[in-house]
């Protein structure tokens, strides 16, 4: 099976269900769990691990697709692809084999990076992960973390000595605390929530290697995952409000003539089609990239997830637009698009984080 043979599988759990899901601000859990049995959580794990081995173009599309339907499930969607990655990059074989099986089996995962002080910029980091023994003890607070009110698992990242690590955590663990965050402005539904960890207890092997790592390569790891899947999420918040307003705007009169016939909005039109073309190639290289091994896929990543979120953020205002009236009822797939699109500029890493490191790179290719 290719990516476009899943589809239907989430085309049949979403319905017309994803308005009511982001009213209600939940995702129904035995659902969720029926798509990560089926591996379509995180379909870039291999085979070997009960997952679908998709190549990343491919779990890009259906990433996209699942985008255009609902954000929240694409969040989660997001949320376990990273904690899957993380696994397989920075996990010792027996840690691959246990995690990846359960990311697999419909175990639920939320990847903990941001904290209050310490958002983009990861270096401030407070958290910590303290050597006791045969034991760590981690002591801290993560803040926005997805899928967090729906985990049975978390990979929290902290500091161990001068350096980081990740950490498995099960959210029954005791120490754990999980409060929701009520109303959050978009991916209602996405289940973020505060964490605090009071000297939560857990055997040395729940830490990923076993041991403390760089910063900048347990970030890079976890984000770069993120960044693609965000940016394959943001082309499918343009497709969905290139369809909404092709559709308004050809059955809508105004004046006298459809609205697809006047030419400002017309132009909305011309705009959105190519922020959804300029946005999926961009998406396109990133996940060849990523295919390919290559050392140009930290920047492309970047690159995509800058343009496409700035671009679905921009696109779903002009789709508000065009169906105006039509399109401001909440839970109106272009009302959501326009809520949601605003998260998307400010999650792994935003606006303006992500224009500094591509100012960094032009800096370097072309000085």
């Amino acid at each position: 099976m290719n990516e476009r043979e899943y589809e239907p599988l989430i085309g049949d759990l979403v319905g017309d269900r994803a308005a009511g899901w982001d009213l209600s601000g939940n995702l129904p859990i035995a659902s969720l769990r029926e798509l990560g049995t089926k591996g379509l959580l995180c379909g870039q794990v291999p085979q070997r691990y009960g997952g679908l081995g998709l190549t990343s173009a491919a779990n890009g599309e259906l990433t996209a697709y699942t985008g255009s339907l609902c954000s929240s499930l694409r969040s989660v969607m997001t949320s376990q692809g990273m904690a899957a990655w993380t696994v397989q990059r920075l996990g010792t074989a027996p840690q691959r084999a246990t995690h990846l099986a359960a990311l697999t089996s419909g175990s639920l995962v939320g990847v903990a990076f941001s904290e209050p002080g310490a958002g983009s910029d990861l270096s401030a980091m407070r958290t910590r992960i303290v050597e006791d023994g045969a034991d760590v003890v981690i002591e801290g607070r993560k803040t926005w973390i997805t899928v967090a009110a729906y985990a049975d698992l978390l990979v929290v990242f902290g500091r161990l000595g001068d350096e980081a690590a990740a950490v498995v955590v099960p959210t029954g663990t005791p120490g754990v605390r999980i409060e929701r965050i009520a109303d959050p402005l978009g991916c209602r539904a996405a289940g973020h929530a505060d964490v605090w960890f009071d000297q939560v207890r857990l055997p040395r092997d729940a830490v990923l290697g076993g041991t403390a790592l760089p910063l900048g390569l347990i970030a890079s790891t976890a984000l770069t995952s993120g960044r693609v899947s965000v940016a394959w999420g943001c082309v499918g918040i343009l497709r969905s409000c290139l369809v909404a307003a092709v559709r308004h705007a050809k059955n809508r009169s105004q004046g006298g003539a459809t609205l697809a016939d006047h030419q400002l909005i017309r132009r909305h039109l011309a705009e959105l089609s190519v922020a959804e073309q300029a946005a999926t190639r961009l998406c396109e290289h990133a996940s060849a990239c990523w295919d390919a091994g290559t050392a140009e896929l930290v920047s492309a990543a970047v690159l995509a997830k800058h343009f496409a979120a700035t671009q679905a953020a921009a696109g779903a205002t002009a789709a508000v637009q065009v169906l105006a009236s039509a399109g401001s009822r909440d839970g109106h797939p272009v009302a959501r698009a326009y809520r949601d699109a605003k998260l998307m500029e400010l999650i792994e890493g935003s606006n303006e984080i992500s224009q500094m490191m591509l100012a960094d790179h032009a800096l370097a290719v072309w000085s």
